[in-house]
């Protein structure tokens, strides 16, 4: 079978699309039913924004937003704190959340066993490690194009499963269109809204996505064709979230179920919709979690090979290193189940200031000489600002959430 022609924006769909995205947008249909479907029509379009931007920057530059961070900022101390904000957030950040990735694919298969019938009392802890296998012989082979294959079936895979999901949940469809623009904000929800946003707009796939679309495309000409791939994949990842929070809606929204984790949602809904609905429903926690156990140490390897001016190929050593450290952190971390609290702190701490910092420098080389003929316009830029304004929200809730004050 010939696999659809695809580009990096796919892998941020893969990216973004992870266990956490499954249980906050399970949180929010339970917790408000389809209310907040708004938010995640929102958080596309600010993917959008600031993901063409870096994909533009790539072409344009052939070079990753590392090297383009390293190059334009000339002060010694502002660079080497920016450097160290970088490797903190995306490298240490990502071993910490890598693990939830990993977990989030383990449950998948343990949910996907059961219905089956098959017991895993044993086998499920070796889950773990199966998947960092499998990421392993993927990443290690050094081609960009196998890893693209891979995250194209696991996308698909996941589109399926999602959708299979919300359909068998039998969605109340009128009310669903009308909440992409009701704009409500139910009481108590604000911070669920910003959650949302947040699952979708993460520093780390703009990285991803300028180092990616430098990889792909050596030509300006090629810029066409990188906003059609984003303008397909993201959407696809917009569609996939507002099924699995319609199918939390039509499950879990007024009646008394408490859902704690990714791993409550598929048992809870055999007895509402049948097996088949749990199934698919872990098949696609299974895929969701692996695509994103590959995505991140990719992303991790992409923004510190640039920003300390390593050699950003998939086999060189010091990139291999990056997304092996990452992976391995993952594995032993969900394998052992620790709750590395003190390091998921931190990771909350440096990306709550990364995501909106970030996004000025990006909005700002964005008008540079850098750019040429391909700086941003008008509305570009007073699109920009509008979601930096929200990546400041974002950050600062990241940031209260880590002291304590949410």
């Amino acid at each position: 079978m010939k696999l659809p022609k695809v580009g990096p924006a796919f892998l941020v769909t893969a990216a973004f699309i992870g266990p956490g995205t499954i249980i906050t947008a399970s949180m929010a249909g339970a917790n408000y039913g389809l209310a907040l479907v708004w938010a995640l029509l929102f958080a596309m379009f600010a993917t959008l924004i600031l993901q063409e931007m870096a994909a533009r920057l790539g072409i344009v530059s052939q070079q990753g937003l590392g090297e383009n961070i390293r190059q334009a900022i000339k002060q010694p101390f502002i660079k080497a704190f920016v450097v160290v904000l970088v490797v903190s957030a995306i490298v240490i950040g990502n071993g910490a959340y890598q693990s939830g990735n990993i977990s989030g694919a383990s449950l998948g298969l343990v949910s996907v066993a059961e219905q089956l019938g098959w017991t895993v009392t044993f086998v499920e802890t070796l889950f773990p490690l199966v998947i960092g296998i499998c990421a392993f012989v993927l990443l290690i082979t050094g081609s960009y194009k196998v890893i693209e294959r891979a995250l194209v079936v696991l996308v698909g895979l996941m589109s399926v499963a999602f959708i299979v999901t919300f359909f068998l949940s039998q969605p109340q469809w009128h009310e669903l269109i009308t909440s992409f623009v009701a704009f409500k904000l139910p009481t108590g929800a604000t911070l669920t809204v910003i959650a949302l946003i947040g699952t979708t707009v993460v520093p780390y796939n703009l990285f991803l996505h300028a180092s990616t679309a430098s990889t792909k495309w050596q030509s300006v000409k090629d810029i066409p064709t990188a906003r059609k791939d984003l303008f397909v994949s993201i959407p696809l990842g917009a569609l996939i979230s507002v099924a699995i929070l319609s199918t939390a809606a039509s499950a879990f929204f007024g009646k008394q179920i408490s859902l704690q984790s990714a791993a409550d949602i598929a048992p809870a809904l055999q007895p509402l919709f049948g097996q088949s609905a749990s199934l698919f429903l872990g098949i696609g926690l299974f895929a969701a979690g692996i695509s994103s156990s590959i995505t991140a140490p990719l992303a991790a390897a992409f923004a510190l090979s640039g920003i300390l001016n390593l050699d950003k190929h998939l086999n060189a050593l010091g990139f291999r290193l990056t997304w092996m450290v990452i992976l391995i952190i993952g594995v032993v971390v969900s394998s052992l189940g620790f709750k590395p609290v003190a390091v998921i702190w931190f990771a909350q701490v440096a990306n709550g200031i990364l995501l909106p910092l970030v996004s000025v420098f990006l909005l700002w080389i964005m008008n540079t000489a850098v750019m040429g003929n391909y700086r941003n316009n008008l509305w570009q830029n007073i699109a920009g600002v509008g979601v930096i304004f929200i990546t400041l929200l974002l950050g600062g809730r990241s940031l209260m959430s880590a002291f304590g004050l949410l």
